[in-house]
């Protein structure tokens, strides 16, 4: 055994769950998909501007499109269908698609590992939901980029902004899963 190896029992493990995937064949395929992307449409994967975009269609139906045009991020984006859009759409389409393959897709208002820490609430978790999405999304905007974009995209073509996303990101969700989930 090398200086550098591990130990078989310290070694990490990915192995499959029954109706799950290899976590690191999922990994190289999102990386082939984002040669694929790079060579066929010549732009990196991402999504958010894409929701972004949609946002402002459906803001645009509810409050007219002459307030939409007058946001400035909104009259830098505006809602078109492109490739962006039919990315946002298939990763809900593949998900939802996988899930069924694997007969994992169940509606859950509540999952079962936050009613154990912080109770059944519909409501709560409802609101803790959109709070953490509408953050994630503000600062996958205030960071020009999302997990896709700044981490994969970015980091694929070794740029350092994507290293750093992808270090704070992971640091960043450690550091929130022990303080909500544990032990007390």
């Amino acid at each position: 055994m090398s200086d550098l190896a591990l130990p078989a029992a310290a070694a990490p493990r990915a192995e499959a769950r029954p109706g799950r995937l290899n976590p690191y064949l999922v990994g190289a395929g999102i990386g082939v998909l984002s040669w694929v992307v790079f060579v066929v449409v010549a732009t990196p994967i991402g999504i958010t501007t894409a929701a972004s975009q949609i946002a402002g269609g459906v803001a645009s139906l509810a409050v007219g499109p002459e307030a939409v045009n007058a946001n400035s991020y909104w009259a830098r984006h505006p809602f078109r269908l492109d490739y962006g859009t039919l990315f946002l759409v298939g990763t809900f389409l593949g998900a939802l698609a996988s899930s069924l393959a694997s007969r994992s897709f169940r509606f859950e208002a509540v999952p079962a590992v936050w009613r154990e820490r912080f109770g059944g609430s519909v409501p709560l978790r409802f609101a803790v939901a959109f709070l953490g999405g509408a953050i994630a999304m503000f600062g996958a905007r205030l960071a020009n980029g999302c997990t896709s974009g700044n981490g994969i995209s970015q980091g694929l073509q070794l740029a350092l902004v994507g290293w750093v996303f992808l270090a704070a990101m992971f640091v960043s969700g450690v550091a929130t899963a022990w303080l909500l989930f544990r032990k007390s």
